[in-house]
């Protein structure tokens, strides 16, 4: 293991990712000799570059190993994991999906691939002013955190970035393949909540057609979403 890798091993940047100036104040000494240590780092393999100037530990066992929910927050702070991504993490499409995808605040989509973690993208999406992380959930992945849609904000996100108009509920049950009764366990605040969230129109009209097409779901509570 590199001296760099030994230094971070003992710091509490451990089990963190970790940007340049956080190095730069582990280890101190001239910018040379610190660019000497990471290039080491790297090369050897205790040293991961996530992008510029974001790094991690390399070779961690399976029990320290680094969600790559956590590296897409890293990636792109002030994001949150959404569309078919969040839809799989909550098993409501049986895909695999191998692009970590999310929600970013800014205007561009952005993508970047890692050696270790895969592709990851960043879509912007037009939200209204406060509503970025409505029906978003922080969760715990090891020793770090991630933003998370929940499953019919997720929904409705790819929807609004695919411009889908509604077609009925045979594009969820049959073209995504989501069960019938994951449908059914949404609830009427689940709708409200989103309400205001979007700018986009046909998303606003596929979250109400949705709803109602929820209604005539044959199931308990005589097939309306519960209130609570």
């Amino acid at each position: 293991m590199s001296t760099l890798a030994d230094q971070v091993t003992q710091s509490r940047l451990a089990d963190r990712i970790f940007d340049e100036d956080q190095l730069r104040e582990l280890l101190g000494g001239s910018d040379a000799r610190r660019y000497a240590l990471v290039h080491r780092a790297l090369k050897d393999g205790s040293l991961i570059r996530l992008k510029r100037a974001t790094y991690m530990l390399g070779r961690r066992t399976s029990n320290d190993a680094v969600h790559p929910f956590a590296v897409a927050q890293a990636l792109l702070p002030g994001s949150y994991i959404s569309f078919e991504t969040a839809l799989a993490y909550h098993g409501w499409i049986p895909e695999a999906v191998f692009t970590t995808a999310s929600v970013s605040p800014g205007r561009k989509t952005i993508s970047h691939n890692t050696p270790s973690f895969g592709q990851f993208s960043f879509h912007p999406l037009a939200l209204q002013e406060y509503q970025f992380l409505t029906s978003v959930e922080r969760e715990k992945f090891g020793k770090l955190t991630a933003f998370v849609a929940q499953p019919l904000r997720a929904l409705i996100d790819l929807v609004a970035l695919r411009k889908e108009q509604w077609s009925g509920l045979d594009w969820l049950t049959q073209g995504m393949r989501i069960d019938e009764d994951r449908l059914r366990s949404l609830r009427r605040k689940d709708f409200s909540a989103l309400r205001p969230v979007y700018r986009h129109k046909a998303a606003n009209a596929f979250l109400h057609s949705l709803e109602e097409a929820i209604l005539t779901i044959e199931g308990p509570a005589k097939g309306r979403p519960a209130d609570d």
